[in-house]
């Protein structure tokens, strides 16, 4: 069952008041007497007193963070500059800024050359022409290539015998975005071609080979 007092202050007072104003005016007729309201006239006067000391404090709280807030935007637009400003100086060091609880620039520390090696492989579905794809050996169920890598650098060898070395093998390719599709001459058809690949990073270094892939060109 519903309560019969309602929840808000605002009406529960205006409950109250009708209900003191009624039950004064009829007394007899509800068989009261003044001495049965005194206990809850006492108390109403307490609780106007109180509700309307909230009102005004509630008021008061709003004003103050108003207040609180456009000077906290005054004194940031006041600060901003002035952090700039000391931000860009050359006088001012690290320490000091850092001692000031501001922003320290951070300088990139050096990448480093690829660690790990790429892994191919080769789709050769179409008429003298290759796809290759590839992945980092320590991700091979992902594409993304591995932080600090710029791409892959690709070399081929094409012929009946394998590479013996690096001294066999032609430059084909830097490329940052798997796959990549190679189109042979021709005079290719039937051959073989043997791939070799690392990772580059953005300076140019180069990280450790990949394992050799190999795939005959389909004439």
């Amino acid at each position: 069952m519903a309560d019969y007092l309602p929840g808000p202050d605002a009406d529960y007072q205006a409950w109250v008041t009708n209900f003191v104003t009624y039950a004064n005016a009829n007394l007899a007729a509800l068989g009261l007497v003044a001495a049965d309201m005194t206990p809850v006239t006492t108390n109403q006067t307490a609780f106007n007193t109180g509700f309307a000391a909230h009102i005004a404090a509630k008021a008061a709280a709003q004003a103050a963070k108003q207040n609180k807030d456009e000077t906290r935007g005054g004194l940031t637009a006041a600060l901003r500059p002035l952090v700039r400003r000391l931000q860009a100086s050359s006088v001012v060091s690290d320490a000091e800024k850092a001692s000031l609880g501001i922003t320290v620039a951070q300088q990139p520390g050096p990448i480093g050359p690829p660690t790990t090696a790429p892994i191919c492989s080769i789709s050769c579905g179409s008429r003298l022409q290759h796809t290759l794809s590839f992945v980092d050996e320590t991700t091979p169920t992902r594409k993304a290539k591995p932080p600090g890598v710029l791409g892959v650098e690709i070399w081929n060898h094409v012929g009946i015998a394998p590479p013996t070395g690096e001294g066999d093998l032609r430059f084909v390719a830097v490329d940052t975005n798997a796959p990549y599709v190679l189109n042979f001459p021709s005079a290719d058809g039937g051959k073989t071609a043997y791939y070799w690949l690392r990772w580059v990073n953005p300076t140019g270094e180069r990280g450790p080979w990949g394992e050799q892939s190999q795939a005959t060109i389909a004439a």
